[in-house]
């Protein structure tokens, strides 16, 4: 069950909400615990088995971790438990999300011996990359003593699965949420604003994200090699659009729904497309991704306080797990290490020159993270490959297909591309907040939930393309 679909808005949330609120404050936790369970068991069935195996374990280890019972155990004590639930939680994510690719590169170097292991094919559980990161910082923190763990297997369980977060973010950390559990913030403005926010992302995801994924499918469906050069760009662009407005769509519609609730979610995306570098790019994009490794990765390598091959190996180490984490494929290996390039190469040479310009800047920006999005679309490197040299036909690759393909799209697209870079400028958020309370802001917003209801009900509903990470 997505959050854009007419089962989740108008059966499952009304349905919830109502329960929700009319529970009593001391089992509105209980209440969103077992929705939150509803929701995943919906979308995936009796995996829900390992999300609540996950939480009762996680809360059994938070307990050790901190020491309860145990008022002399040793700091060597807790950190062998720490490391033995960090070993569980990630191993159960290598165990579902990683071990066809690993035996699909231990294939590749046994080969010569004409042995060939089976691809075991495992289900994906849906959002265990996010509800894995949630897990792992919940107990590190209690391990530094920033957090104390939880006192009952509902408020941990509660934080773990809290439905609108669960499935592609924002990532959370326990010590933002707890206290939000004790006290949420319920009123009628704030069902209100929630309301507002829920339908500014879906308006995001089913009104431009959706259309524009008929660009991009259209590259396939050509033939990489078949395709000119310019419709080669305005398919990259699409799908940078795409990708943004999908994600974006969704974190909006999770912050809207916790807004509902009570809670305040952080803001996960800073309009990254207005940036004037690479390194600003990913302090705008994933904000709650980038914050997690910097605070558990980064930060604890030594960060930038050290030497410079330091610096390098600890930026390398993050950039490495970025595009691990965001699939088991050697394309986004790829693209995590082309970040890694482009970061150090600004923060040791570029980025002072990037700081001087106030428009070159920001067509640099333009100009490389579509091509980024493309190493990260396409799973092949063959694939990747044939599309760069459609990019760039130079040296020996003829553009010998005409442009005709290119025109036609555009006719198509021409008036969603503008708006999608309308609606990535900061000032379309400024001038939201600004008129939001007004008569006119609010026929827009109405608008724009009759469209998307009458584009979901006509079309086929695309999932969101962050649930496959």
């Amino acid at each position: 069950m997505v959050f854009s679909s007419i089962d989740f808005i108008f059966r499952f949330l009304p349905l919830f909400l109502i329960g929700y609120y009319i529970a009593p404050k001391n089992y509105k936790n209980l209440i969103l615990l077992i929705g939150s369970l509803i929701f995943y068991a919906w979308g995936d069935g009796w995996y829900t088995l390992l999300l609540v195996l996950s939480v009762f374990i996680n809360f059994i280890f938070g307990k050790l971790i901190a020491g309860h019972g145990q008022p002399h155990q040793t700091k060597k004590t807790r950190l062998t438990f720490l490391w033995m639930i960090i070993g569980i939680d990630f191993g159960l994510l290598v165990l579902f999300k990683y071990t066809d690719f690993l035996i699909e590169n231990l294939n590749m170097l046994i080969g010569f011996t004409g042995m060939k292991l089976p691809a075991v094919n495992m289900h994906l559980p849906l959002g265990i990359s996010y509800f894995t990161f949630m897990t792992v910082s919940y107990q590190v923190d209690v391990y530094r003593r920033e957090i104390p763990a939880a006192n009952n297997i509902v408020t941990l369980g509660t934080y773990i699965t809290m439905f609108p977060k669960l499935i592609s973010g924002p990532i959370t950390e326990y010590g933002e949420i707890s206290p939000q559990l004790r006290r949420k913030d319920i009123s009628i403005s704030n069902l209100e604003e929630g309301l507002q926010t829920f339908i500014i992302g879906l308006g995001a995801k089913s009104i431009l994200a959706d259309n524009m994924s008929t660009l991009w499918a259209g590259m396939s469906r050509y033939g990489y090699e078949s395709i000119s050069c310019p419709y080669a760009w305005l398919g990259a662009i699409g799908y940078s659009f795409q990708l943004y407005f999908d994600f974006l769509g969704y974190s909006l519609m999770a912050i809207g729904i916790g807004r509902m609730l009570g809670f305040n979610i952080p803001k996960n995306f800073d309009h990254p497309y207005a940036s004037g570098s690479i390194s600003e790019f990913w302090r705008r994009w994933h904000i709650t991704l980038g914050r997690w490794f910097k605070k558990y990765i980064y930060f604890p390598l030594g960060g930038s306080r050290c030497s410079t091959l330091k610096i390098v190996r600890n930026t390398f180490i993050v950039w490495a797990f970025t595009g691990l984490w965001h699939g088991a494929s050697w394309n986004f290996v790829l693209w995590g290490m082309i970040f890694f390039g482009l970061i150090l190469l600004e923060r040791f040479w570029l980025g002072k020159y990037l700081a001087r310009t106030r428009v070159l800047k920001h067509i640099y920006v333009c100009f490389l993270i579509p091509l980024t999005w493309v190493v990260f679309a396409l799973r092949d490197i063959g694939d990747i490959g044939i599309y760069f040299s459609r990019l760039f036909p130079f040296g020996g690759t003829p553009d010998f297909v005409t442009t005709r393909d290119f025109w036609k799209a555009l006719g198509d697209y021409w008036y969603l591309l503008i708006a999608c870079i309308v609606f990535c400028l900061p000032v379309t958020e400024k001038l939201y907040k600004r008129y939001k309370d007004t008569i006119a802001a609010k026929a827009v917003l109405l608008i724009i939930f009759v469209v998307s209801m009458i584009l979901i009900h006509t079309t086929n509903n695309n999932p969101f393309l962050y649930f496959r990470f």
